[in-house]
């Protein structure tokens, strides 16, 4: 009797979360990209890497995730002007060397119409 009872409890807590729209945590990652400009180099890496980390935890919140680990994913560049650089950054545009860290991995290259651009690439994963 007991296994019954305890099997019981488990599939009225299942409907009662499924009536309610509860969710369990959904474990995984995702790749965030996040870029921004500034006048200088140093801004626009820090400034891009202060929207992965913000992306992050807008990601784990939406997902239910009680933490989020951050770890550096090499990404192109993603220029603002698509339609002056269709084809992505060219390599006169990029800056070296790139930022890496555990967290962040970041591109930075001149813009268009501010002088510098840096997109930050991070694997966020949790759960």
């Amino acid at each position: 009797m007991p296994q019954v009872l305890k099997m019981s409890v488990a599939v009225l807590g299942i409907a009662v979360s499924a009536l309610c729209g509860l969710r369990p945590a959904e474990a995984g990652c995702q790749l965030i990209k996040a870029t921004h400009s500034a006048a200088s180099k140093a801004e626009a890496a820090q400034t891009s890497r202060a929207l992965a980390v913000q992306s992050a935890h807008n990601l784990g919140h939406a997902k239910g995730w009680s933490y989020v680990n951050l770890s550096a994913r090499k990404v192109k560049g993603d220029p603002f002007w698509k339609a002056v650089r269709p084809n992505g950054v060219p390599p006169e545009a990029r800056l070296k060397p790139d930022m890496v860290s555990a967290r962040f991995y970041t591109t930075c290259f001149t813009g268009v119409v501010v002088p510098f651009v840096c997109t930050t690439g991070s694997m966020a994963c949790g759960h």
